[in-house]
C-alpha cells in the first residue's frame, strides 16, 4: 500500500494520506513470544470481565484454563498491559513525580450538557503477533468520542494528536483524565491551558473518577476488538475507525434514552427522548 520507491511523495506524505502513523509502518511485532502473547489475550479479556482480580486469581483462573503459569510470569505480563487489580485501575499512563498533578474537580458535579466536560484514557490493543495502544478523548455528558488514536508506544505524541483533534471540533469547560505522564506532561497540560480550559485529574487508583472512558473500553473490546484478529496496526485503525462511527452514529446508548452519542452531543435529542 505504501510504496517507499514513489518518488512523488515521501513516506511519511503517504502514511498522512493514509492515516497511519510513521511507527506503524515500520512496524515489527513486539517482543514476546506466542505463548505469552496468547496468555496477554487472556488476561486481557478476563481482566474486562472481573477487573478485581490481581495476580493470584489471574494466576488460577490460567491453570482452570489449561495454561499454569507462574504468578511472576502473570504480574509481569499484567504489568505490560497496564492493568491492576484491588482497584479496577487502568496503569498504562505511568505516573511522572516530576509533573504537576491537577485536584479531581468532578466531585459533586452534575454533568448535564455537552462540551461541559471531557475525558480521556489509553488501553490495550492486541494484535496477532503483537499490540498497540489506544487513547480517546470522549465527551462525558453524551459519550460522544470526539477523537482517538492509536499509537506502538506509550509516548505522549499520540496524545497530543488525539487533544488537538478534539479541540478543532470545541471545548470544553473541563478536561479530566488520570495522572499518567502523558496526561501531567507540559506539552498536554499547556494545550489545554492556552485553551483555557480547566484540568482535572482523577485520585490515584480511583478508577471510578473517570468511569465514562471505562465504560467506553468495555464497549469497544467486546463489540470490537475481541471479535476480530488484526493482523496490523493499519488493520487495527480501519477496524477501529468503522467502529467508532458506529459507536457514534448508530449505538443506542440505555443511559442515554436509547439516542446515539452524536444525537445527544449534536443536542437532538436534548431530554435523552428522540
Amino acid at each position: 500500500m505504501i510504496n517507499p520507491a514513489d518518488k512523488r511523495l515521501s513516506v511519511n506524505r503517504q502514511c498522512e494520506l493514509l492515516g497511519l502513523t510513521r511507527s506503524s509502518y515500520y512496524y515489527q511485532p513486539r517482543g514476546e513470544g506466542e505463548y505469552n502473547l496468547k496468555l496477554m489475550r487472556l488476561l486481557d479479556e478476563q481482566y474486562t470481565r472481573t477487573p478485581f482480580y490481581g495476580s493470584r486469581r489471574m494466576r488460577e483462573w490460567l491453570r482452570r484454563q489449561g495454561y499454569p503459569v507462574s504468578r511472576e510470569r502473570v504480574r509481569r505480563l499484567m504489568r505490560l498491559l497496564g492493568i491492576e487489580a484491588i482497584y479496577p485501575k487502568r496503569r498504562l499512563s505511568l505516573v511522572n513525580k516530576e509533573h504537576r498533578t491537577y485536584p479531581y474537580l468532578l466531585n459533586g458535579l452534575k454533568i448535564d450538557r455537552p462540551d461541559q466536560v471531557w475525558a480521556t484514557d489509553i488501553t490495550y490493543i492486541r494484535l496477532r503477533r503483537g499490540f498497540a495502544y489506544l487513547v480517546a478523548v470522549i465527551d462525558w455528558h453524551s459519550r460522544y468520542v470526539l477523537s482517538w488514536e492509536l499509537s506502538l508506544a506509550l509516548e505522549v505524541d499520540f496524545c497530543l494528536i488525539a487533544l488537538s483533534n478534539a479541540l478543532e471540533q470545541a471545548r470544553p469547560e473541563i478536561f479530566n483524565s488520570d495522572q499518567g505522564s502523558q496526561f501531567t506532561s507540559e506539552a498536554f497540560t499547556e494545550i489545554l491551558q492556552n485553551a483555557e480550559v480547566d484540568i482535572s485529574m482523577d485520585g490515584r487508583g480511583r478508577v471510578f473518577d473517570n468511569i465514562m472512558v471505562e465504560r467506553l473500553w468495555r464497549s469497544v473490546k467486546y463489540e470490537e476488538v475481541y471479535l476480530k484478529d488484526y493482523g496490523t496496526p493499519l488493520e487495527a485503525r480501519e477496524n477501529l475507525g468503522e467502529y467508532f462511527v458506529f459507536y457514534n452514529e448508530e449505538r443506542p446508548h440505555q443511559s442515554l434514552g436509547y439516542a446515539t452519542p452524536r444525537a445527544v452531543y449534536s443536542g437532538r435529542c436534548t431530554s435523552m427522548v428522540c
